[in-house]
């Protein structure tokens, strides 16, 4: 007799696999079939176990029992949401065998095993997280600097960074990049990048645009005592970019910018490259179309392992609201969480930021954050190098637990941020109480206190 639900994938829990030998990759799953009230699940999961590993849709002789075993992927649980009529809703582990490319470690087979066919069997498939095994995570180098390694190069260690996105996306010439990054760093920004559109155009070119700049932060250096790091876009082809990477070390680059297009791959190589000894930021781009079926709290570890040192994240108080605030907010302590030998990961966050922002960003994820601003920057009214003062205006005010609009009364330039841009406060949640009149007066007040 042939059973139902094959034991190779069926008959395990947590325990009953060798975590040293398995990713543990968390999945949610919803289907709806109208007018149907048996939704078999477990066929369904069969099919998703077998299309990351060993099988088709009909099974082969050459697929046997030995291979199955091996290479197989294993349900180790199953948690049931309550559901509507017509519709099943879970939440399910799934352990995914390293023993399926072990002798070829790498991101592109990683990858096809967790978040690969699967998502053709289910319209509602979506990965939520991942656990590797220790054996996995030394197989890779990770972040090289990460958030303590950031914190040495900088010498910036009791606070957020401050970060000013270059605009407009592309078409300045190299001496314009260079004095608008001049401007905010005069104003006490830490970092500067391009934006993840520029590329080589007619009248500017990655070598001369990075020589400018380079030029316009040991300027301001000498004026302000304060070195501004400059992360350049070197986003290219694969076979291009780890070239591109090294000549702008060459000519001196502090900080490489990658966008996401270029692959986890590149990443990775660039990270494990001896000579590339400079942080790595990567914009996610068009990682934010892959949130309905992959997490960022997936693809953030996935970014971890590749080497990242920055990356830039969804948040709910911004224009990247791609995510739910608990997402937003658990991906950052994920890439700062510890995960055996690789480097905490250091997240950005931004989008349509501005100083009157700054404190639902600082008091909702710490100070092991960047805190990136393009026009949130620069459209202040007193001009840029004002803009970059008031952030680190803002930062000031609530590290030392002062409302941003009671500092900004003796600082001109945080002044005028929030006249122009706003001031917002976190709302809250009345939880356990009836009603938000009966909250305790205490718990009202809390975060407003100077």
């Amino acid at each position: 007799m042939e059973r139902l639900y094959d034991g190779k994938i069926f008959d395990y829990t947590l325990e009953g696999v060798a975590k040293r030998d398995y990713i543990i990759v968390t999945y949610y799953l919803e289907d709806n079939l109208e007018g149907v009230d048996f939704i078999d699940h477990f066929h369904k999961i069969q099919e998703i176990v077998l299309e990351c590993s060993t099988g088709s849709w009909i099974r082969v002789k050459e697929e046997t029992e030995e291979v199955r075993e091996k290479l197989s992927g294993k349900l180790i649980s199953y948690f049931e949401v309550p559901s509507p009529r017509y519709t099943k809703r879970a939440v399910f582990q799934l352990a995914l065998p390293t023993a399926a490319w072990d002798l070829d470690t790498n991101i592109p087979m990683m990858m096809l095993s967790m978040a690969g066919n699967v998502f053709f069997f289910s319209k509602r498939l979506r990965i939520l997280d991942v656990s590797f095994p220790e054996s996995l995570t030394k197989q890779f180098s990770g972040p090289k600097f990460g958030v303590e390694g950031l914190r040495k190069y900088t010498g910036v260690y009791d606070r957020p960074f401050v970060l000013h996105i270059i605009k407009p996306k592309m078409g300045m010439t190299p001496e314009q990049t260079a004095e608008q990054v001049y401007q905010t760093a005069m104003g006490g920004a830490d970092f500067a990048k391009d934006d993840e559109m520029s590329s080589d155009v007619f009248n500017c070119r990655m070598e001369d645009r990075l020589a400018a700049v380079l030029r316009a932060v040991e300027k301001a250096k000498k004026k302000s005592g304060k070195e501004l790091i400059y992360f350049v876009s070197i986003t290219t082809d694969s076979d291009r970019i780890l070239a591109r990477a090294r000549k702008a070390v060459e000519i001196g680059a502090k900080g490489l910018l990658v966008s996401y297009p270029a692959g986890f791959s590149a990443i990775k190589s660039l990270a494990a490259d001896p000579g590339i000894n400079v942080p790595i930021l990567m914009h996610p781009s068009n990682m934010g179309g892959l949130f309905p079926t992959q997490s960022c709290i997936f693809l953030s570890k996935m970014a971890r392992i590749s080497g990242v040192d920055i990356m830039l994240g969804p948040s709910n108080w911004g224009e990247l609201q791609t995510a739910s605030l608990e997402e937003s907010i658990r991906w950052t302590q994920a890439a700062r969480a510890p995960l055996y030998n690789l480097k905490p990961m250091m997240p950005m966050v931004g989008g349509g930021a501005h100083p009157g922002l700054a404190e639902m960003f600082m008091r909702e994820l710490g100070t092991d954050i960047v805190m990136a601003a393009g026009g949130g920057m620069l459209g202040h009214p007193d001009g840029y190098t004002a803009g970059a003062k008031a952030w680190r205006q803002a930062v000031d005010a609530v590290i030392n637990n002062v409302l941003i609009p009671e500092a900004a009364k003796n600082k001109p330039e945080l002044n005028s941020a929030i006249q122009f841009y706003g001031y917002y406060q976190r709302p809250k949640t009345p939880w356990f109480y009836a009603s938000p009149e009966f909250i305790p007066k205490l718990f009202k007040d809390e975060g407003t206190k100077k």
